[in-house]
């Protein structure tokens, strides 16, 4: 092997290494309100069930946290490429709803909670809440 080859090339595949595993590209992030989304499904969830009656105040809180993150996964998938700015202008109270009430009724089913209605009314209420406060 040529001198030169075998002086740059243990640095480079170490350079390369480095840079692959520990410098990523860009960070991988997701909207900037998804926190506040979860906050404000949890608050909502736990609200529609003490007024329902159903389920325990955690469960319900979970399932609204879950529509929370659902919803803001949803508004960020319906336009993608806009900023963050023209996705909250455009929403729909139809997808939040319905996106919300499916998220409630999927994590009810991962706990075994088997409250369908329940599950689809709590994620539903969060995602109503999410829209009235976009």
């Amino acid at each position: 092997m040529n001198p030169i080859k075998k002086a740059i090339l243990p640095s480079l595949m170490a350079t390369s290494l480095f840079g692959a595993t520990l410098l990523p590209a860009q960070q991988a992030s997701a909207d900037d309100r998804v926190l506040r989304d979860i906050g404000v499904g949890a608050a909502a969830g736990a609200a529609a069930g003490l007024i329902t009656g159903q389920g325990s105040f955690l469960d319900n809180a979970i399932n609204g946290g879950a529509a929370g993150a659902a919803v803001n996964a949803a508004q960020g998938s319906a336009k993608q490429g806009a900023s963050n700015r023209s996705r909250r202008k455009n929403r729909n109270v139809v997808r939040d709803v319905g996106v919300g009430a499916g998220a409630g009724v999927a994590a009810g089913a991962i706990r075994g909670n088997r409250r369908t209605g329940n599950n689809a009314i709590t994620g539903g209420a969060a995602g109503a809440a999410i829209y009235l406060l976009k």
